[in-house]
Parts: structure tokens; C-alpha cells; sequence
């Protein structure tokens, strides 16, 4: 008699996002597990699952939003806690990595985080990474085992569609996302340009925009990113374009980091709109008034369903989710 066991999907969640779990889940027609999630007196978090989860795919969501390094080691004890319950895959969901931007060494004696943030996911037990917009393609290289490399590309493109993007300049705020706003363009049919700019030496979180790369007299440009941390890159580059002649700026960024001073630099920028997606909680006790944020829960509940069922996640985007 030959015994052929039943796949489980389990979905939990942690303590950083739920809102975007529970839209995950919404959008799986299944419901998040319990996992138990409480701390010690001293601050330490512990985890038990409510269930049995032998044998299944356990997808663990959470975001690496602030407090950063404990929502990391809260997904990190979740795995351990799945791997020792004898979970058949356990699949890290991590819609905003933690410490992308230090993927290598750009000067001496500096660690290079994002391949530590790998080890730690690889020791704990994660058998599989599952993420949206690396801020490097090259993090995927990091893991010894498949990472999907997720993009918001649809969602924001979707709402582009809304207003003549024909007529839109789509701009890329540095040399480094310029590859990304070619292929928005491209899926637009709309124009292309990018701005060159400069971090002076020695100076974190301060950007000069140099020059303006493409013409932009009298259009709406929409400048593509795949973060707002301190708003200070995308703050310069609307700066240089409305000095360039450009009657119109919108912002679209993947992640809402918004760190100080990131609102106050938004607000007195000539940026008209800014579109942002949820793979981070917006704080919406400090509003910013033209901001909109949109759900990527869809592509992630696709790329899951994907995953569970061992069809292709590159599918979803048409081939272009690769870096």
C-alpha cells in the first residue's frame, strides 16, 4: 500500500505587519495560525504554535520595519520554532528586507549585513526567502537555497495606467535604478530620464542632485524608487526637476521607510503626489497629506499559492521580477 500524504499550507504571522498578513491570507481564502507570540519579563520573545504543523509548508510573514533588529530575531525564533516542530518547508516571507542597502563593502572595515541577515535566516531553518523589490538584485546570491524576487511592478503600474502615461516622463533618481524605470517606461510607452546625483564623503543620508539627464520642459515626471528612507534622494532629484522645467512631480517608491526627517523634507518638496505600497505600516498619526498607499497583498498571495504548488512565480510578472 503506498501512502501519498496530504500538503499543508500554514500561514502565521508576526508582531510588525499583521494588517498585511491578514490581506495575504484574505486573498488565500485561508486564515493566519496562531503562533503564540509573548515576552519574558526582560524583553526576550518566545513562540509556540498553537497546532501541529508536522509535514506542512509553514510561511512565516513578517516585515523588517522598526524596532528593525527585533522584528528580525522575532521571525528568526518563529523559524527555529517551526524547524523543531518538524515543519516540511518553512518559507521566510520577508516583504521589506532588512539591511539591503548594506550588500557590500563601499569602503574598509564595514560589515556586509544583508549577507548576514542571510546566514541567520539560513541557520535558524528557513528553507526558502520570499521578498519584494531587494533594494540589489545580487542579495538572491547570498542564500544557498531559492529566493523569490518579488515586484510591485504590477500595482504600480496598474495606477499609472489611470492617467496618460503616455505623457509622463518616468525618472529614475540615480544612475542605480535606472534599469528599473527603462522598464517602466517601456510597459508605459512613456519617455525616460535620470538624474545624476552625489553623496558627499563621509555624509549618511545627504544627497546632492546634480544634473538632469532627459527632457522634462513641461511634462509630469514620475520619479521611480524602490525606497523612501529619509526622503533626502527623491526630495533632491524633484528639486532638479522642477528647476528643469518640469510642471509636474509624483514619487513612487515600493517601501515607506520614512525616517526623520522624511515628512517634513515630502511636505516642503514640489512633489504633487506621492504612491507608496504597504510591504511597511504607514504611521497614520503623522499623515502626509498627499500620500497614497497601495496593497501588494495580491502579489504576494500569488507568489505563496505559487510556491505551495510548485508552479512559477517568474509567471506572475511575465519574466520581469529578475534583477
Amino acid at each position: 500500500m503506498e501512502l501519498v500524504p496530504q500538503r499543508r499550507l500554514e500561514l502565521f504571522s508576526g508582531r510588525s505587519h499583521p494588517a498585511l498578513a491578514r490581506e495575504i491570507a484574505s486573498c488565500l481564502g485561508i486564515e493566519i495560525g496562531e503562533a503564540h507570540l509573548t515576552e519574558f519579563a526582560d524583553g526576550q520573545i518566545h513562540c509556540r504554535y498553537d497546532d501541529s504543523i508536522r509535514g506542512s509548508d509553514v510561511f512565516i510573514v513578517q516585515t523588517h520595519c522598526r524596532p528593525v533588529n527585533d522584528s528580525i530575531m522575532e521571525q528568526l525564533i518563529m523559524i527555529d520554532a517551526a524547524k523543531r516542530a518538524s515543519a516540511h518547508q518553512i518559507i521566510a516571507v520577508c516583504p521589506y528586507y532588512g539591511y539591503s542597502r548594506q550588500d557590500r563593502k563601499s569602503a574598509g572595515r564595514e560589515p556586509i549585513t544583508a549577507k548576514l541577515l542571510a546566514d541567520l535566516l539560513t541557520a535558524a531553518g528557513a528553507t526558502r526567502v520570499v521578498s519584494i523589490d531587494l533594494h540589489s538584485g545580487q542579495i538572491q546570491g547570498f542564500f544557498d537555497f531559492p529566493v523569490d524576487h518579488l515586484t510591485a511592478a504590477p500595482v504600480l503600474l496598474e495606477y499609472l495606467r489611470r492617467d496618460n502615461p503616455e505623457e509622463m516622463v518616468i525618472v529614475s533618481p540615480d544612475a542605480g535604478r535606472v534599469k528599473v524605470a527603462e522598464r517602466f517606461a517601456q510597459q508605459l510607452g512613456a519617455d525616460l530620464a535620470f538624474v545624476h546625483k552625489r553623496r558627499p564623503k563621509g555624509q549618511i543620508n545627504t544627497v546632492e542632485a546634480l544634473e538632469v539627464i532627459g527632457s522634462v520642459e513641461g511634462r509630469r515626471c514620475v520619479i521611480i524608487d524602490d525606497m523612501i528612507d529619509t526622503a533626502g534622494t527623491v526630495c533632491a532629484a524633484a528639486g532638479r526637476l522642477v528647476d528643469a522645467g518640469a510642471t509636474d512631480v509624483w514619487v513612487m517608491a515600493t517601501h515607506p521607510v520614512l525616517s526623520d526627517p522624511a515628512r517634513e523634507r515630502l511636505l516642503a518638496a514640489p512633489i504633487s503626489r506621492i504612491v507608496v505600497t504597504n510591504t511597511l505600516p504607514v504611521d497614520m498619526s503623522r499623515p502626509i497629506a498627499n500620500l497614497e498607499v497601495l496593497s501588494v497583498a495580491p502579489v504576494i498571495a500569488d507568489a505563496i499559492n505559487a510556491v505551495f504548488t510548485d508552479s512559477s512565480v517568474s509567471e506572475i510578472f511575465g519574466g520581469q521580477n529578475l534583477s
